[in-house]
């Protein structure tokens, strides 16, 4: 099973080479592609809420709604960085409240699994995110949305830009 991701070089002290070359002001232009795995009943009708409610949240996650977040397996999120995200971000249901009865549980051993690939890849795993989201909580999920997108802008883009 290939998918296409490579290991970033490393530098001579074994650290990751610097994913950007311009410094500080590339840094401030900075807008990370998150991509976003939503269970249709929870997380998916959260951030509906959230857009009714106009409560504010930044721009840069691209949703893919899915039946449950049990569903997403870890291929979709090697695809998402392969395919140029910068970060991931996976919500379910709360414990206890999955539609297809412990789905979000396998959510959770499947996120693990995803983690060990990341590590593999060389990718930080705090590029990718789990959490939950209830379909009443769309506050909610603006938050975590904003805590995302902030905590990816921090890290800086995952490859170097094309030249």
């Amino acid at each position: 099973m290939s998918t296409g991701l490579k290991a970033p070089q490393a530098t001579a002290a074994g650290a990751p080479a610097p994913s950007s070359v311009g410094g500080a002001d590339d840094a401030a232009v900075f807008e990370p592609k998150i991509v976003a795995f939503l269970c249709n009943w929870c997380a998916y009708a959260g951030a509906d809420k959230a857009g009714a409610a106009q409560v504010p949240f930044p721009p840069n996650v691209r949703e893919i709604r899915v039946m449950c977040s049990g569903r997403v397996d870890p291929q979709f999120v090697l695809s998402a960085f392969e395919q140029g995200a910068d970060g991931v971000l996976i919500l379910g249901c709360h414990p206890g409240d999955c539609h297809y009865k412990e789905q979000n549980y396998r959510a959770i051993q499947r996120f693990r699994i995803v983690l060990a690939l990341l590590e593999q890849f060389g990718i930080p795993a705090e590029r990718c995110r789990f959490d939950y989201v209830s379909a009443a909580e769309g506050e909610r999920f603006a938050k975590l949305i904003t805590e995302t997108t902030a905590a990816i802008r921090a890290l800086g883009p995952l490859r170097a830009p094309a030249q």
